[in-house]
């Protein structure tokens, strides 16, 4: 199979927003392609999870389009094109890896992440940018909660100790049990708010990436219910024609299954 090169996508890319190009492409404007800049990335994410590298290289190669495809978009407008989006991340590695191309010292991965910051400190400063500036607020809202308290960490303003968060945890599912009596439904929404929130930072605390964490459990629920779901199959019956204890001995079969 012959190789392409990145100028052939975005030659490529020219010839379908053409006027003898695709109509849809045509059609597409920045809020339009949005959704689909999420959902490549997302599958990305899936196909390193499976480990899967032939379904990676051509999600790799999805993502990559979105990217060119917005340039597109912007191209014509006359504000910027792939190849400004490539020098400006490009000057920005250089500028943030002065331990590489300059005479700065950063022995481990922990002082390039502190250097880093410090050079982004100084970047936010001199265009009047808050510290949490860069934390997207299209983040899905976990991982959006834990890189908040990161950034916020890296000054100093965190927790000193991992159980001074629990206490905090502890205190926060105390004020969503007073949310529930009182009836107030804004205030449950805020309280529970407050214990997801508290909930990120102690798995930051814990250096496990709360987004990951819960995929984690998704997919483990997801692959017990349908477990579940097999074996009333066999049964010929659905699952909605069985007892809650009836499901509750089935999931622990499933479970128990799992550990072998």
């Amino acid at each position: 199979m012959q190789k392409r090169s990145f100028e052939d996508l975005v030659s490529l890319m020219t010839t379908l927003r053409g006027p003898n190009g695709c109509p849809w492409d045509r059609k597409q404007t920045l809020p339009d392609l949005k959704p689909y800049v999420i959902e490549e990335a997302y599958e990305v994410v899936d196909a390193i999870d499976r480990d899967d590298r032939t379904s990676l290289a051509e999600e790799v190669g999805d993502m990559l389009l979105e990217a060119v495809f917005i340039a597109e978009v912007t191209r014509e407008e006359g504000t910027f094109d792939i190849y400004d989006s490539i020098t400006a991340v490009h000057d920005k590695l250089v500028r943030r890896h002065p331990h590489v191309f300059a005479d700065a010292q950063a022995n481990d991965a922990d002082e390039v992440l502190v250097n880093w910051e410090k050079l982004k400190n100084e970047e936010r400063k001199s265009e009047n940018k808050s510290l949490m500036a860069g934390v997207p607020q299209s983040m899905p809202a976990l991982l959006k909660a834990s890189r908040l308290t990161e950034k916020a960490s890296r000054v100093g303003f965190d927790w000193r100790r991992t159980e001074d968060v629990f206490a905090k945890l502890d205190e926060e599912l105390a004020e969503v049990h007073e949310a529930i009596a009182s009836g107030d439904a804004a205030k449950v929404h805020d309280e529970l708010g407050d214990l997801l929130f508290t909930i990120a930072n102690i798995a930051r605390k814990l250096n496990v990436n709360p987004e990951e964490a819960l995929q984690s459990t998704n997919r483990k629920f997801t692959r017990r219910f349908e477990s579940m779901e097999r074996a009333v199959r066999e049964q010929e019956r659905n699952l909605d024609q069985l007892s809650l204890e009836e499901m509750d001995a089935l999931w622990n079969d499933a479970k128990a299954a799992e550990r072998g």
